[in-house]
């Protein structure tokens, strides 16, 4: 893909954070929008965001239904006929131990941070194969590449997401369609503040360590946006955004199984990782 001009972009969990951002920024580079995210009323906030002069829809749609996406689906082929560009962008996180989740919580963040992409490329890509040039841009995370403790079901549906991205860029490299997953580090979004407390995760300790977390999260949205477009554009195959997500990938390249060892000294000084995994 040379250029963004007249093409369709089709964005999940385009009612905040970087999916809003996106919107904004490819509209403002050419494209004709099609929205959607279970939150309405930050949806509309971001049709109103949107430049004048570009077409957008917006649909409220829970990404891990599978029918609530093929009537979005249907949606974006009947108001635009096609579909040039598809960002698998929505994602929730969830906090506590293996033990303090349930199923229903792992269950929960499974449907939207990995079903949710599979069910958008799985309908989408028929659409995007008739494009001269399309891409899938499938936002994983930094945690889709280091797996800190209290965040295993997040670790375990970005590892997956990673996966699943990776392989389907093999099987399409002969095709028009293009693949690009995003690791986002910390970016200033609501996912820490708005993170699902495990059924069994103390409430108290999780508005701590959720307020915290969010101090690192410092990168803008639209930048994060910007370099995702032109990571599109310049066919990425794989976009690590931010200093804090390169280094630790570069960490963990170097100590594969012994990465958190060498990390720890930085992401938990003073060993709070160690005294929550001791306390019943």
């Amino acid at each position: 893909m040379k250029t963004f001009q007249g093409a369709v972009a089709v964005i999940t969990g385009a009612g905040s954070g970087i999916g809003r951002a996106l919107a904004i920024e490819l509209a403002t580079r050419g494209c004709d929008l099609a929205l959607c995210d279970v939150d309405d009323a930050g949806l509309a906030q971001t049709l109103v965001l949107v430049p004048r002069g570009r077409r957008a829809t917006a649909s409220h749609v829970d990404v891990a239904e599978l029918g609530e996406m093929t009537r979005f689906r249907d949606e974006v082929a009947r108001d635009f006929g096609r579909a040039s560009i598809l960002i698998n962008n929505a994602g929730v996180s969830l906090y506590g131990r293996f033990d303090e989740v349930s199923t229903d919580d792992l269950q929960w963040i499974m449907g939207i941070n990995f079903w949710g992409a599979v069910y958008g490329t799985k309908l989408f890509l028929p659409m995007l194969q008739r494009e001269k040039a399309a891409n899938v841009v499938t936002v994983s995370s930094l945690f889709g590449l280091v797996a800190p403790p209290l965040q295993i079901g997040y670790c375990a549906s970005k590892f997956a997401v990673r996966g699943f991205a990776e392989s389907l860029r093999h099987e399409l490299a002969a095709t028009s369609v293009r693949m690009t997953v995003v690791h986002p580090g910390g970016i200033d979004t609501s996912i820490a503040r708005s993170s699902r407390r495990g059924a069994g995760a103390n409430a108290e300790r999780h508005q701590r360590d959720s307020k915290a977390f969010s101090k690192s999260l410092v990168m803008p949205p639209p930048k994060a946006a910007r370099a995702i477009a032109d990571a599109i554009l310049r066919d990425q195959p794989r976009l690590v955004l931010g200093m804090d997500a390169r280094i630790l990938e570069l960490v963990q390249r170097f100590f594969p199984a012994r990465y958190f060892n060498v990390l720890k000294p930085i992401m938990d000084p003073k060993g709070q990782f160690e005294r929550k995994a001791r306390a019943s």
